[in-house]
């Protein structure tokens, strides 16, 4: 079996974890965003039932969702900004894998005081 040249087989490192994370946020915010227009063009439709659907959203279980949302779009944005600059800056790849560990260290010090400020309000 012919063996492939050195360099070409991808091994699982960081770059193609944050490559998976940036799809899975993607398309968790994405799902959220269908739904809050959903639920948001009920208004239209019936004030009444807007009220009702957003009462149901008044429970723990919806405001671990929040937080996990949060967490997603915060590392969403962070991590575009970092393969924005891995495309488009000449000695970004050879900083991604740095580059990545900046994002994760930035997403901690920006959600750990939001997460604690929102839980305490959802579980009060």
């Amino acid at each position: 079996m012919p063996q492939a040249p050195a360099g070409t087989l991808y091994r699982g490192r960081e770059g193609m974890w944050s490559w998976v994370a940036h799809r899975v946020t993607g398309v968790l915010i994405f799902f959220f965003l269908f739904a809050h227009v959903l639920d948001t063009a009920l208004v239209r439709v019936s004030p009444q039932a807007y009220n009702d659907v957003i009462g149901t959203y008044k429970n723990p279980v919806v405001g671990l969702g929040e937080a996990g949302l949060v967490a997603a779009v915060i590392f969403h944005a962070f991590n575009g900004v970092r393969l924005i600059l891995v495309d488009f800056w000449s000695q970004g790849p050879r900083y991604q894998r740095q580059m990545l560990w900046a994002v994760v260290g930035l997403w901690v010090v920006v959600f750990a005081p939001f997460a604690v400020r929102h839980l305490m309000h959802v579980f009060s």
